[in-house]
């Protein structure tokens, strides 16, 4: 699979559109859904994962050609780390405009199929509350175990990188992402 991204990306440097469709399009759904996770309560009222999901892929888009390969990995942090920058720009927008929005709501059944990996399959048959449960349950976990999860869950990777970019050893970071989950469904249950 790495050769193929690897494909993939050079073919959508040199301008191939389907390349670069087929590109982002494997990643969109957990972008989404890290971009959901990762907004937090004041830019989920104003904007849809969706939209900055969409904007993401835009400024990746635009700079693509600037991208340097560092294997799959490198490319799924590369794309993470604009997600991160874009959702810090949107919530200084919002926090200092003080804006009001119609909150959008879209494509919630990609974003419950993301969310799998943390949620128990006989939850995921009320799909609105459930997606509203795990995120103000989320929301209620401190940032190192939003992030070990977001990290592990959504984003995917490895134990070791868990821990090199939480700056933290990798035991650490399986402990942290142990603990964290039990306090997600420990809070999930909280509601049942």
């Amino acid at each position: 699979m790495a050769e193929d991204v690897s494909r993939l990306i050079e073919s959508a440097q040199r301008g191939d559109a389907i390349a670069l469709e087929t590109l982002l399009g494997r990643y969109l759904p957990g972008l989404r859904a890290f971009v959901r996770l990762r907004a937090g309560p004041t830019v989920r009222a104003h904007e849809s994962a969706s939209d900055i999901a969409q904007s993401v892929c835009r400024e990746v888009l635009q700079n693509l050609s600037t991208f340097k390969y560092g294997g799959e990995t490198g490319f799924k942090h590369w794309l993470y780390a604009t997600a991160l920058r874009k959702l810090q720009k949107r919530d200084e927008h919002w926090r200092a405009q003080k804006r009001e929005a119609a909150r959008v709501v879209g494509d919630e059944q990609a974003l419950l199929d993301a969310y799998r990996n943390v949620s128990s399959p006989s939850r995921r048959a009320m799909a609105k509350e459930e997606l509203a449960r795990i995120e103000k349950a989320f929301d209620e976990l401190g940032d190192d175990e939003r992030e070990v999860i977001t990290l592990a869950r959504v984003v995917g990777l490895p134990h070791k990188e868990i821990a090199e970019a939480m700056g933290r050893t990798e035991g650490a970071t399986r402990v942290l992402l142990h603990r964290a989950l039990a306090k997600l469904a420990e809070k999930l249950d909280v509601g049942d």
